[in-house]
């Protein structure tokens, strides 16, 4: 007769043992552990707004700056002759040539017969007093010429004066023995005589009158003068010679008392 299957209590018991073990544990035998999360919070990137900051101060200043010199540029700047206080105004034909040496009624000359040779007037600064009537035929063609007595006028200031020329077409600074001023200003039938490299009317004249329409006789007439600037001859090559007589300029409208 066959026994009775009684169900092996302790087989059950350690499998359900194993079994509510796995389920509150959350693992059974060899089971893994999640790790933990970890949260990191956002850094600001401080080096980056900083330099931001910097490079925006940095531009407006420079703008504001730049808008200031503009500014400050813009209130020197004239519109005529009559707003250059001390400047003379003659009238002179063109057109008239002499090569033999001429007397002016202005020292330096600002107009009147000259030489059939203009000088190399393309923003040249001579070391020597080049020939007055030579010069002369510059301003003929609309050019500007600063003029210094050496004896007079540091090297410094020499430099400044070289700043408004070098390189500027129309334009032409050089030596003038006997000056009786520091400095002079000339243009065809215009003049400015000044005491100090640093007068800003020295500026407003040169920027106003450098190739002026209708203020000189031979517009669109070249500066350039290569053999000229190669070797330029000298007042002082005409040392002994008789002048031609000086041209007397028209009577011209006068310039308003500064």
């Amino acid at each position: 007769m066959a026994k009775d299957r009684t169900p092996d209590k302790s087989r059950a018991t350690g499998g359900g043992s194993s079994r509510s073990g796995a389920g509150a544990g959350g693992r059974g035998k060899g089971g893994r552990t999640r790790p933990p999360t970890q949260v990191v919070s956002p850094q600001r990137p401080w080096g980056l707004i900083a330099f931001s900051v910097a490079l925006a101060v940095f531009a407006v200043t420079v703008l504001g700056y730049a808008l200031a010199q503009v500014r400050k540029s813009e209130a020197d700047k004239v519109e005529s002759i009559d707003e250059i206080s001390g400047a003379e105004v003659y009238e002179y034909e063109g057109g008239q040539h002499d090569d033999g040496p001429l007397e002016y009624e202005q020292s330096p000359p600002v107009g009147g017969m000259h030489a059939n040779q203009w000088a190399d007037c393309t923003g040249t600064v001579y070391d020597v007093d080049i020939r007055h009537e030579n010069a002369v035929h510059s301003l003929e063609h609309g050019a500007v010429w600063i003029t210094y007595n050496p004896d007079e006028v540091s090297d410094a200031d020499v430099d400044k004066l070289a700043e408004l020329v070098d390189g500027v077409s129309g334009r032409m600074l050089s030596p003038y023995e006997g000056q009786d001023t520091q400095i002079s200003v000339q243009s065809w039938g215009h003049q400015l005589k000044v005491d100090s490299a640093d007068d800003k009317r020295i500026k407003q004249f040169a920027e106003l009158m450098t190739y002026k329409s209708d203020s000189f006789p031979e517009p669109g007439a070249t500066c350039e003068r290569p053999d000229f600037l190669a070797d330029p001859p000298l007042e002082s090559d005409d040392a002994g010679a008789t002048p031609a007589p000086a041209q007397t300029p028209a009577p011209a409208a006068e310039t308003p008392a500064p």
